[in-house]
């Protein structure tokens, strides 16, 4: 089965996960390289994206699986997929014999925090000691529910940076999957544990994704 690895950016990373499957599948009709569907009384697009995108979130290694009716040239995948799909949505690479998505284990995201007021001087090192704790429990909403977390044991390394006086970035390697931490967590903990540094805005990325070795998953 073929994968394409692609990026969804700018204001294209307000476009729901259902939408952007709608997306994917207008493009391909448009292409003329027509999916394969499921078999049964409600037959489905052959199309599935590994990491669902929370909304607001942009990236840059999101991996989309799919089934053709008959075979194409995965260059030739690519450039049919581009000249269809919305500005912010692009393909960066089609290939065949992806790893099993069960073997997807890490994922590099980064964070920037912005500020209406100047940062006090210890921000940074406040921000680093904070997830230096043997524990940090947040509050994680599910579909059962509020539950609690500790998202400690998620995240493999992570470092702060001063952006000049209004803006930090955090860039965490963590699990995405059994268990899964959302990258949007560590702003939350910062709300819940640091209520003075509390960010009045998050911007977030997906840079990168590996297994559990660290090497780049594909």
């Amino acid at each position: 089965m073929p994968r394409a690895l692609f990026e969804k950016t700018g204001n294209a990373r307000y476009i729901s996960h259902l939408d952007l499957m709608r997306v994917f599948q207008r493009a391909f009709k448009r292409s003329s390289l027509p999916l394969t569907h499921t078999q049964g009384f409600n037959p489905r697009p052959s199309v599935s994206i590994a990491l669902p995108l929370s909304l607001g979130v942009e990236s840059k290694c999101e991996l989309l699986d799919f089934e053709l009716e008959s075979p194409h040239a995965c260059e030739e995948i690519r450039e049919k997929l581009n000249a269809a799909l919305i500005d912010g949505v692009s393909i960066r690479e089609v290939y065949e014999q992806g790893q099993k998505i069960k073997n997807l284990a890490l994922l590099q995201s980064r964070l920037v925090l912005e500020y209406d007021n100047p940062l006090p001087d210890d921000a940074v090192a406040r921000i680093q000691s904070l997830f230096s704790r043997p524990e940090l429990v947040v509050e994680k909403k599910g579909k059962n529910g509020v539950t609690h977390q500790d998202i400690i044991p998620m995240l493999r390394r992570l470092t702060v940076n001063r952006l000049g006086n209004r803006e930090v970035e955090i860039t965490a390697l963590h699990s995405c999957q059994n268990p899964s931490l959302n990258p949007m967590q560590l702003s939350a903990a910062i709300t819940k544990y640091l209520p003075e540094l509390a960010p009045d805005y998050v911007r977030c990325f997906r840079e990168e994704i590996f297994d559990t070795n660290e090497t780049i998953f594909r």
